[in-house]
C-alpha cells in the first residue's frame, strides 16, 4: 500500500475519483457551500451525524461528490487520539473488496500534527497476516491519499507517519510469526536485511563468538534449545562518531516454554510473542533508515529460545554472567532477565550516552498495567521524563514505576551474588532491580511490554509497541545533541541533518506533537486503579509469561 500527500479542501476533496472517501468532521464544525459541507450539515440537522470520535455515517453516491462511497467520521475534538479512534472505526471500508483507492481527508481538522497519526492508523487497520496463511485475504487497497489544506504544513507529519508505520508494520510481522518460523536464526536474518539500508550496518555473533565473550546467563538459557542463539548487534550512524549512542537492547526469546519450570499448556502458544522487544528493536531501525536523524543508535538482541531438555538449566543452578556477576537460576521461566542482564554488560562497551532496554517481561505488569501503558523504570527522571513524553506524542503510552533499593532484598541469595526472582510481590519491581545490577552508572530505563506487546481475543497478534514511543524519543536525543542543550519537545525542530528534507520535517512534527503533550497535565504518580489481567490459567505462578499463570 503506497500513501500519498495532497493539497485539497473540502470542495478539491469532492472532486476527488476513489473508491472511498473518509471524511474526518470535528466537533463545531462550520460547514461551507461545498458539497460535502452540505452533506455534513444534512446529516447533523436530521441528527443522523454524531461528532464524538469513532462514530460514523455511510454515504453512497452523493450528490456533487466524484467518490463511490463517503464515510462521515466524527473526530471529536479533532486531535491525534480522536484521529486515531476515527479512523480504527473505519477499518470495514478500508478493509472492503472493492476499495483500491481512497482518500482520508483532514481538511476539516486543519492539524497537520494530525497527519501522522492518519497514516499510522490506516496502516495498522489495513495490516493483514499473511507469511503462514497463504488464503488470507489480503486488502485490495492499493494506494491512500491524504488530503489536508495546507501540503507543506503537513509534510513532516507525513514523513513521520510512514516511517512510524514501517516499523511498526515490521515489528508485528515478525512477532506474529509462529517460532518455527521466526527462529533465532531467521531473526538474525531479517537483521542482516535490515542493514542493506543506507547507514544501518548488523553484526551476528554465534555461540562460538557468545562463548568467549563470556556470557554465561544467555548461554544458560539457550542450552536446553536445539536451535542455536543469535546475538544480533545493529547500528545506525546518522551523527559523528563521537558522539555517544543511545543502545536499545530487545528480549528475543523466540519461544518460551518456562524451561524446566513449564508453563501450563493452555496459552503457551502466545510465547511465540516473547521476542516483542527483539522486533520493536528492529522496528525501530527500520523507521530510522526511512528519516535519518542526526543521531547514533546501536540496537542489541539475544535471541535464543527457552526450552526444557537434557541439557536445559535446573532451578537451582547458579551461572556467572558476563559481568562476572553469579546468579542462581530459582525460576528458569524467568529467562528474559538472564539472557538481558549479559547484553545489558555489553552495552557499556559503547559508552551509550543512555541504555533502554525493552521486554515482555513479567506477567506482574499486565495485572498492574493492563494492556494500555507499557510499564516504566528509569534510573534517571531526564530520562523517565523524555520517554513519557515521548509516548504521549505517539499515542504509545507508558507509566513509570518505582525502583527503590528495599525492592531488591529478595533477590538475596545464599548460593550466588543474586538470585533471579523474589517472591511474588512486586514481581515487575523485582525484575527490574534484577536489571539494574547490570547497568553501572549508565542511563538506563526498561520498559516491560508484557501487557502491550500483543493483544488477545478475535484481534490476537502483534501491536508494533514500543516502536512509536522510542522513535519519538530517539528523535527528541537528536533535538538535543544538536542544540547542546537537553532534550525538550520544543526543541525537537534542530535535531537533524539539514541533507534529507524527510528528515527535517519528520523532526519538526514531533516538535509539534510533543509540545501539544508536554501542555497537559502531568499525569499523577499513581495510577486511579489497577487493572486487571484478561483471566487465564490459574495453575503455576510464571514470572515472565503473562498468558501462562499467574503474574509474581
Amino acid at each position: 500500500m503506497n500513501f500519498d500527500l495532497k493539497a485539497l479542501d473540502l470542495a478539491g476533496a469532492a472532486a476527488e475519483k476513489c473508491d472511498a472517501l473518509l471524511l474526518l468532521v470535528p466537533e463545531g464544525f462550520k460547514p461551507g457551500k461545498d458539497p460535502l459541507s452540505q452533506c455534513i450539515a444534512q446529516a447533523r440537522k436530521a441528527g443522523d451525524l454524531e461528532l464524538a470520535a469513532g462514530k460514523q455515517l455511510a454515504l453512497y453516491q452523493p450528490a456533487g461528490v466524484a467518490a463511490r462511497r463517503v464515510l462521515l467520521l466524527g473526530a471529536g475534538n479533532g486531535d491525534a487520539k480522536a484521529v486515531r479512534s476515527a479512523l480504527t472505526a473505519a477499518a470495514a471500508t478500508l478493509k472492503a473488496p472493492a476499495c483500491k483507492r481512497a482518500v482520508v481527508c483532514l481538511a476539516a481538522l486543519d492539524a497537520p500534527a494530525v497527519v501522522a497519526a492518519a497514516v499510522q492508523t490506516v496502516a495498522e487497520v489495513s495490516y493483514v497476516y499473511t507469511a503462514t496463511k497463504p488464503e488470507a485475504k489480503t486488502p485490495a487497497l492499493a494506494r491512500v491519499t491524504v488530503a489536508v489544506t495546507d501540503k507543506a504544513a503537513a509534510a513532516e507529519a507525513f514523513a513521520l507517519g510512514e516511517a512510524v508505520a514501517a516499523g511498526v508494520g515490521l515489528a508485528r510481522e515478525w512477532a506474529n510469526r509462529p517460532a518455527n518460523h521466526a527462529t533465532p536464526t531467521l531473526l538474525a536474518g531479517a537483521a542482516k536485511t535490515l542493514a542493506k539500508q543506507r547507514g544501518i550496518q548488523c553484526k551476528v555473533h554465534g555461540p562460538k563468538e557468545v562463548a568467549k565473550l563470556g556470557m554465561g546467563a544467555f548461554m544458560a538459557v539457550a542450552q536446553g534449545s536445539r536451535e542455536p542463539l543469535q546475538f544480533i548487534e545493529l547500528h545506525y550512524q546518522g551523527a559523528t562518531k563521537s558522539q555517544a549512542p543511545v543502545v536499545l537492547v530487545g528480549k528475543g526469546i523466540t519461544f518460551d516454554t518456562g524451561g524446566i519450570s513449564l508453563k501450563p499448556a493452555a496459552g503457551m502458544d502466545e510465547m511465540k510473542f516473547d521476542m516483542g522487544g527483539a522486533a520493536s528493536v528492529l522496528g525501530v531501525f527500520r523507521a530510522l533508515a526511512e528519516l535519518r536523524p542526526a543521531i547514533n543508535v546501536v540496537g542489541l538482541i539475544p535471541a535464543c529460545e527457552n526450552m526444557p531438555d537434557g541439557q536445559a538449566v535446573k532451578p537451582g543452578d547458579v551461572v556467572t554472567s558476563m559481568s562476572g556477576q553469579t546468579i542462581e537460576i530459582l525460576n528458569t521461566d524467568a529467562e528474559g532477565r538472564l539472557v538481558l542482564c549479559d547484553a545489558l554488560t555489553y552495552a557499556a562497551r559503547f559508552k551509550p550516552a543512555a541504555l533502554v532496554d525493552v521486554a515482555t517481561l513479567t506477567g506482574a505488569c499486565v495485572i498492574a498495567l493492563g494492556g494500555l501503558r507499557s510499564g516504566m523504570y528509569a534510573s534517571t527522571d531526564n530520562l523517565a521524563d523524555a520517554l513519557q513524553k515521548a509516548g504521549e506524542a505517539a499515542q504509545d503510552l507508558c507509566w513509570r514505576m518505582p525502583l527503590d533499593d528495599d525492592y531488591a532484598e529478595g533477590l538475596k541469595s545464599t548460593f550466588a551474588d543474586v538470585a533471579n526472582v523474589a517472591g511474588r510481590a512486586a514481581g515487575s519491581v523485582t525484575a527490574a532491580k534484577f536489571l539494574q545490577r547490570f547497568v553501572g552508572d549508565i542511563p538506563w530505563a526498561h520498559l516491560d511490554i508484557a501487557g502491550t506487546a500483543w493483544k488477545e481475543g478475535a484481534a490476537k497478534g502483534g501491536t508494533g509497541r514500543p516502536v512509536g514511543l522510542l522513535v519519538h524519543y530517539l528523535l527528541g536525543q537528536a533535538a538535543a545533541a544538536k542544540s547542546g542543550k537537553p532534550a525538550k519537545a520544543v526543541k525537537v525542530v534542530k535535531a537533524v541533518k539539514t541533507a534529507p528534507a524527510k528528515v527535517v520535517k519528520a523532526v519538526k512534527v514531533v516538535k509539534a506533537v510533543q509540545t501539544v503533550a508536554a501542555a497537559k497535565p502531568k499525569a499523577p504518580r499513581t495510577p486511579k486503579r489497577v487493572v486487571a489481567a484478561q483471566p487465564m490459567v490459574t495453575a503455576a505462578a510464571s514470572p515472565e509469561a503473562p498468558s501462562a499463570g499467574p503474574a509474581v
